[in-house]
Order: structure tokens, then C-alpha cells, then sequence
């Protein structure tokens, strides 16, 4: 599955954030701000991205950070990572981020490494989420905070019906004009296999988060789950 998963996600990289733009219906980028602020990430830090994608999270980190601070991006897709590359060397002044092609099950970093973190649109797509979390517990250093954004199914009937006929209507016909059809009808399945907001809160708290909290927005079809490492 994470092979499939690898290979989807380097053929959707040309146009993956312009799809985002499209499933988000733009507002992504408050989202992902939203994210960066949760993260509590300050001058100075050491931050990561996991699952980073073309980069928008960690170019956000990079700027909440500062020149004294260092951001690593990661994620398993080669495709998306050279896109963030040529994305963070078009900024000025140049962003401190690292790219790094892993695993977020088996993260190349020393425990405690991290005063900050964030992941966008990946917890849905790995496939051991308990694992994931426990890698991100693993690396955080004590008192840090991490901020986790993703598509969610909402618990209002009425809703999940809407979001199910924008997600049949217009994401996956919009995916197909670009010969995507099939990378993002997976979206739907990904969608109901993922916990929601008090599933998540307890996965957290079983990998040894203190405090963990979901925040719902765009009526439950988002959430973002705040965890902080005990001190």
C-alpha cells in the first residue's frame, strides 16, 4: 500500500497544489496558517514538516522561524520534494529548509530534535497512524507542540452527502481532466477508514501526548489535532 500510495502521489506533483487549491475550494492556505500557529513555532526554532508535499507548511514554518531557526521537510515522494526544492529557491531570502525523501514511520532524527511541528494532509495517507504519532511523539522534545490538519468525514448527515457529491461532482471529473482520475478517487476510501476527531485525540494520548485537542472546522470536512509533549 505505501508503494501505491508513493507512486500516486509523484504523478499527481505537477499539479498537486493547484488540485489542493480545487478540493479546499482555496481556503488551504488559511488552514495551513491556522496549522503553522497551533504548532507554536517561534523564532529561533528547530521545526518539521512531515509529509511536506510541494512545501507549503514548511515555507510557512520557515517564515514564523526566521533566519536563526531550521525547518526539515519530509515526505516519501521524490516528485513533490523537487517541487518544494524549486519552490524554496524562487523565495526570498532564501528559506533554511531541508528536504528530506523518508518515511514519517521511520523518521532519520534523534529523539527530542524538535521545538515545533506540523503535517498537512498526510496522517489520513500513512498507513499506521499510531506509529506515525509515536515517531512524532519521539522526536518532539519535551513541552513541544505539533499541529496535525486533514480531511475528515463530518458527522452531520446532510454534510457528509455534500461533501461526498463535491467530491464525485467536481474533484474527481476536474482530477480526470488531467488524467488523475484515479490518484484522487482514492480520496473517498482514505476518508472513511480515517479516525475522527476523539479517535484521534485518544491515539495520541496512547502514544504518550499529554495533551491532545481536535479542532473541527469548515463544518467537520477539516479538523486540525493540537498534541503537546509533556515537559
Amino acid at each position: 500500500m505505501t508503494n501505491e500510495i508513493q507512486s500516486i502521489f509523484n504523478r499527481i506533483a505537477p499539479v498537486y497544489d493547484q488540485l489542493n487549491d480545487w478540493l479546499s475550494l482555496g481556503q488551504h492556505r488559511i488552514w495551513k496558517e491556522m496549522a503553522v500557529k497551533w504548532s507554536a513555532a517561534k523564532p529561533g526554532d528547530t521545526a518539521l514538516d512531515l509529509c511536506c508535499g510541494s512545501g507549503d507548511l514548511a515555507l510557512r514554518l520557515a517564515r514564523h522561524i526566521g533566519a536563526t531557526g531550521q525547518v526539515y521537510g519530509v515526505d516519501f515522494s521524490p516528485n513533490l520534494l523537487e517541487n518544494a526544492k524549486e519552490r524554496s529557491q524562487r523565495q526570498y531570502p532564501q528559506p533554511t529548509i531541508s528536504w528530506i525523501e523518508a518515511d514519517v514511520l521511520n523518521l532519520p532524527f534523534d529523539d527530542n530534535q524538535f521545538d515545533a511541528a506540523t503535517m498537512g494532509y498526510g496522517l489520513r495517507n500513512v498507513k499506521d497512524i499510531p506509529r506515525s504519532l509515536q515517531e512524532l511523539y519521539r522526536v518532539l522534545k519535551p513541552g513541544a507542540k505539533a499541529a496535525i490538519l486533514d480531511f475528515h468525514r463530518p458527522s452531520n448527515p446532510q454534510l457528509r452527502a455534500f461533501q461526498q457529491l463535491y467530491l464525485d461532482g467536481f474533484v474527481v471529473p476536474v482530477a480526470n481532466y488531467f488524467g488523475l482520475k484515479e490518484e484522487y478517487a482514492y480520496i473517498s476510501p482514505s476518508l472513511d477508514r480515517f479516525p475522527i476527531g476523539k479517535e484521534q485525540i485518544k491515539l495520541a494520548h496512547q502514544v504518550g501526548f499529554a495533551v491532545a485537542t481536535h479542532y473541527p472546522i469548515a463544518n467537520g470536512m477539516m479538523g486540525v489535532l493540537v498534541v503537546n509533549k509533556n515537559e
